[in-house]
């Protein structure tokens, strides 16, 4: 009886590991080549390079608009995409390039200011893309003036007297 249990258990083994088939000979050469390659680009990024990331609109009167076109040149070593880009506040509105920036090509981004505020005003975009980091900012300032005559009034909104 131990024989019998014994040669069963050996012919299953035998059974089982005869059947299995070898994966190496299922893998597609072609396949390992695409993978090797996608592998090799993936530490590939675009870089946005901005010919200057702030920008001074100077002294403007309130409710004036304002735009500056911020250019930049994509210097990595991949196409650069732009996502996303947003302001900090509903007055500054961002127009972005759409199509992917080639390396060594160059891109813009309009910057739209609607002159509100007042006295020292900065506002920050925001501008999301496949960068390593993924996030780059731009910066726009200006100083604005309040209408002659308009009333003045504190932090708490009560009307200061002069």
């Amino acid at each position: 009886m131990k024989k019998s249990i014994l040669i069963v258990a050996v012919l299953s083994v035998f059974v089982f590991t005869s059947c299995k088939e070898n994966a190496a000979d299922k893998v597609n050469e072609e396949n390992v080549a695409a993978a090797a390659d996608r592998d090799a680009k993936a530490g590939e990024f675009p870089v946005m390079t901005f010919e200057e990331t702030e920008f001074d609109f100077g002294t403007i009167d309130q409710g004036t608009p304002k735009e500056h076109v911020f250019k930049f040149t994509n210097t990595g070593n991949a196409p650069l995409v732009i996502v996303d880009a947003k302001s900090s506040c509903g007055c500054t509105v961002p127009e972005y390039t759409k199509e992917p920036v080639a390396p060594g090509d160059k891109g813009e981004l309009l910057v739209k200011f609607n002159g509100s505020g007042k006295n020292q005003v900065s506002k920050t975009v925001t501008i999301t893309a496949n960068t390593a980091a993924g996030k780059e900012t731009i910066k726009i300032k200006a100083f604005v003036n309040a209408p002659e005559g308009a009333a003045a009034t504190g932090q708490n909104g009560i009307l200061k007297t002069q």
